[in-house]
């Protein structure tokens, strides 16, 4: 379990959690054993910061040998070095042959085989070439060790990614951060760190705890482990206690999916039911929520037999409401009997009382008002209820007003909190200019009214354009992995794409591919198990089952691109779904054409995301070619729902460039538009040159945090960039 929690802090942090001291001990002990944790970093793209490595000198070797066994495991995990990468063309990407030539190859090889010349015969003669049936096809032809012979070692270049850790506390004070942090989100954190959470959570129960939690699924995490630990919990809603059912079932905290209910013991029956009873005895009107979640609730009453608890009158209330016996009228549903009145003042009015609801509703209540008095009555609806708003809806919204331009061919994006997607045209007329000017203006000054002073603003130009992760279901967990929307520079000669997956229980087959898309996003070109080699790079062979782990390369080089877009893809072909492998990622290298080395090398690794959603196609990225020439990484984090079985590139090309389409003419709220309002409020604002660092404290903000800075300086990264979002 210490070595879990330890996991949890590095990847979360960059922060390498200490062991105290051991008296007797100076600083020689630990010396030769932190150079060589150190070294041993650097071979997988990580490395001590200056501080962290004074700090491990002081310690015992032995605990220092300990804590980099540790440190390197979880390192190789984030960077995806903690498997073997092998490919089926032992030299890839030199000798790739041609995708005609390779399959004749495997047909004549079949043909001498005694044992499968009968079955590949037969299938000849009804015109049909089942590749999965040749012996030499989708299977490693070599082992692992007589692949590394095959390569030359990777020469270092200065382009290398190099990720520095730094010096923690104890893993109890880290431990204890962490879990603060993660539970006090002012956003919705995504699955991983909700698994990341309970853990956490199951540590710190009758601990700190952080001032307030205001994001629901977070309370609910965080109210499973107290009620396991005998802690209070803390409830205001009725919502509050089903979302408390549904993390007992490990189910859907967020409400979104049906939770099949476990049987629950009496002692968590009551706790429910008390706590339910609560919360209608202080505020009865809170009935009205039932509604939103009836069938749920029903099914939950079957578990929690309220009928069995004569002594809390007010929780079976509840169930009353559910089942229809008891009206208690939703918001929602008064709103829309204004609405259907054509009472778009009315509807305002009633929502001022539920002002999230209200700017959730604003784009609808403006489109549906008569006359520029209407419209103003409600602004000024929308500009009372701003101040009682979390930041989170408030940079939606602004987000939301940007787009609304109602330009011509505009479509609408629509994406899950599974990350599927699907594109519609906008039939909405645009808001009048006047409109969103005067929303933008009321929006960014309550925005800047919440953020903290920062003193003296360092910022890396490099994070401005990352999106502000205003949902942590717009990511994924891995390393240097951005939000959905974000847009980085990519810098080096040959881009290598990569995916790993190890089934659980089925024969599975995965398919990397790519597709080229000209400026128009027409079909230039793919790179996939049917298309080998191109004028753009090649494909490292197809593997078509996992027992035990498989991966496919793809190796471009940008320079001879011939389109704008290069869409990189995972295919489910057959088998078990990215949410049923055992394992399963993907990723990009960077590196320079001398380089050489393996097909995998963790030291040119730039991301490795989690594939973990509910389609059959992936589409992590995209990678755009600008008007100088160079290139930059779109971020997407979207599935599509594609074919039971045999998804290929070829046939969602349609399907990629409709998405695409959509996406491209989105213009998401990014860094750059935080800062500028952090900027008005800084005492100084200095862009970070990688080199100088201002005396005393300061707030950075950056793609990664640099040596040295000043003691109380606040860093914020991709890590933690959600703690810039105010509450």
């Amino acid at each position: 379990m210490v070595h879990a929690l330890e996991r949890l802090v590095v990847r979360h942090t960059r922060r390498l959690p200490l062991p105290a001291a051991i008296a007797g001990h100076g600083r020689a002990p630990g010396n030769g054993a932190a150079r060589r944790l150190d070294a041993a970093l650097m071979s997988v793209g990580f490395k001590l910061s200056a501080g962290l490595f004074d700090e491990l000198s002081r310690l015992p070797e032995e605990t220092v040998l300990a804590v980099a066994a540790r440190t390197l495991d979880s390192v190789r995990e984030t960077v995806g070095d903690h498997v073997r990468h092998n490919v089926y063309f032992i030299d890839f990407p030199a000798n790739v042959p041609d995708t005609t030539d390779f399959w004749t190859r495997c047909v004549a090889e079949a043909l001498d085989d005694d044992t499968a010349r009968p079955g590949l015969l037969r299938r000849l003669r009804a015109g049909v070439l089942d590749l999965l049936a040749l012996p030499s096809y989708g299977s490693y032809r070599h082992t692992y060790e007589e692949m590394l012979a095959a390569h030359d070692a990777l020469i270092a270049a200065a382009g290398d990614r190099l990720t520095v850790l730094h010096p923690g506390g104890s893993l109890d004070d880290e431990v204890t951060a962490l879990y603060l942090s993660l539970a006090g989100s002012t956003t919705p954190l995504g699955d991983d760190h909700l698994r990341d959470l309970a853990l956490l959570a199951a540590h710190r129960a009758d601990g700190p705890q952080p001032e307030t939690i205001p994001v629901r699924e977070h309370r609910a995490v965080v109210n499973r482990a107290r009620l396991d630990a005998g802690a209070g919990l803390l409830l205001d809603t009725v919502t509050d206690v089903l979302r408390l059912a549904c993390a007992l079932s490990d189910g859907d905290v967020a409400l979104r999916e049906p939770t099949r209910f476990r049987a629950l013991s009496r002692p968590v029956r009551r706790a429910l039911l008390g706590g339910l009873d609560a919360v209608v005895a202080a505020a009865p009107a809170k009935l009205a929520d039932v509604a939103a979640h009836r069938e749920a609730w029903k099914r939950l009453g079957e578990r929690l037999h309220p009928h069995e608890y004569p002594r809390w009158p007010h929780a079976a209330e509840v169930f009353s409401v559910a089942r229809g016996e008891t009206k208690a009228p939703s918001l929602d549903s008064r709103v829309e009997e204004l609405l259907g009145r054509n009472d778009v003042v009315g509807a305002a009015t009633l929502l001022r009382s539920a002002p999230g609801r209200l700017l959730r509703a604003l784009d609808r209540l403006l489109r549906a008002a008569d006359g520029p008095e209407e419209v103003d009555a409600v602004l000024s609806a929308c500009e009372s209820a701003v101040p009682r708003v979390s930041g989170r809806v408030v940079l939606s919204l602004r987000e939301h007003v940007q787009n609304r331009t109602g330009t011509a061919g505009d479509r609408r994006v629509f994406v899950n909190r599974l990350g599927a997607a699907w594109v519609t045209p906008d039939t909405r007329p645009p808001l009048p200019p006047e409109v969103r000017e005067r929303l933008c203006a009321v929006l960014d000054a309550e925005t800047r009214r919440r953020l903290p002073a920062p003193g003296h603003l360092l910022v890396d130009p490099a994070v401005l354009d990352v999106a502000l992760p205003l949902s942590g279901r717009a990511t994924a967990a891995g390393l240097g992995v951005l939000p959905r929307g974000s847009v980085s520079p990519v810098e080096g000669e040959l881009l290598r794409f990569f995916t790993y997956w190890k089934q659980t229980a089925r024969t599975t087959d995965y398919d990397l591919s790519a597709l080229v898309l000209d400026e128009d996003l027409g079909t230039v070109a793919w790179l996939s198990y049917t298309a080998l080699t191109a004028v753009e790079g090649r494909h490292s062979g197809d593997i078509t089952d996992a027992p035990d782990g498989a991966s496919e390369f793809i190796d471009l080089r940008l320079g001879a691109v011939r389109g704008r877009y290069v869409v990189p893809q995972v295919n489910l072909y057959r088998g078990e779904g990215f949410e049923e492998v055992e394992e399963s990622f993907f990723g990009f290298m960077l590196r320079e054409s001398e380089q050489r080395g393996r097909p995998f090398e963790p030291r040119t690794v730039r991301m490795k995301s989690e594939l973990r959603g509910p389609g059959r196609v992936a589409l992590p990225l995209v990678f755009e070619r600008v008007e100088d020439g160079a290139w930059r990484a779109r971020w997407l984090h979207l599935y599509l729902r594609g074919n039971p079985s045999e998804n290929r590139v070829e046939e969602n090309r349609v399907t990629v460039a409709v998405l695409l389409r959509g996406l491209l003419s989105r213009t998401p709220l990014t860094v750059r538009h935080l800062t500028g309002l952090l900027a008005s409020e800084a005492t100084a604002t200095t862009w970070w040159d990688g080199v100088t660092l201002p005396e005393g404290p300061v707030t950075y903000i950056g793609l990664e945090r640099p040596e040295g800075l000043p003691p109380g300086s606040r860093v914020l990264t991709p890590e933690n960039l959600r703690d810039l979002i105010p509450a």
